[in-house]
């Protein structure tokens, strides 16, 4: 019987210090991001993402990220996007372009919760290289350079992680450095 209540209590600590491990907020965009709060709540607070956050309302795409999930989001800063071609970001933010935005948005979002250890794990058994799916149906392809992630696109693009594993009540979110594009 003390087996069993050590073995218990073994068990709360490490679940509590997991727990405690999972809510210590990231910083991202000079704003913490809280595991508590869901994709967008978090996101809206990154000075580094309002281009991100534009983009994804003007989709429509606020209420499917607020949603349970889980997702995998590949999240583009502000320069990321400024590395397109000049007037594609206000072109694609037109009402008239709303179906390429979301397939450009939801191309950056795999279901599912893969933090680094787990992306790590895919690129392994793939011998270097993982094939994700992403939301819009498209393929991402993740490997490692060094101890960083690299991402490539269909068109050849690639993708850096500059800020891994943070954590949302509904998912994980990955800083990138480049915008990736479907074919």
């Amino acid at each position: 019987m003390k087996k069993i209540i050590i073995l218990f209590l073994s068990a709360f600590a490490l679940n509590a210090s997991m727990a405690q491990k999972m809510d210590k907020p990231v910083e991202v965009g000079g704003a913490p991001m809280y595991a508590s709060k869901n994709i967008v709540e978090n996101a809206v607070n990154s000075k580094d993402h309002t281009t991100l956050v534009a983009a994804v309302k003007a989709a429509g795409l606020v209420e499917t990220l607020q949603s349970a999930g889980p997702f995998t989001v590949f999240a583009p800063t502000n320069d990321a996007f400024a590395k397109l071609p000049a007037g594609t970001v206000e072109s694609l933010v037109k009402p008239e372009n709303k179906a390429t935005l979301t397939k450009i948005l939801t191309y950056h979002v795999v279901a599912g919760n893969l933090d680094s250890k787990a992306l790590a794990k895919l690129i392994k058994e793939g011998n270097g290289t993982a094939s994700l799916k992403t939301v819009s149906g498209g393929i991402l392809k993740a490997s490692m350079k060094g101890n960083k992630i690299i991402l490539t696109d269909e068109k050849g693009g690639v993708s850096t992680i500059t800020i891994k594993n943070v954590y949302q009540s509904n998912g994980v979110i990955h800083v990138v450095d480049t915008v990736v594009l479907p074919s």
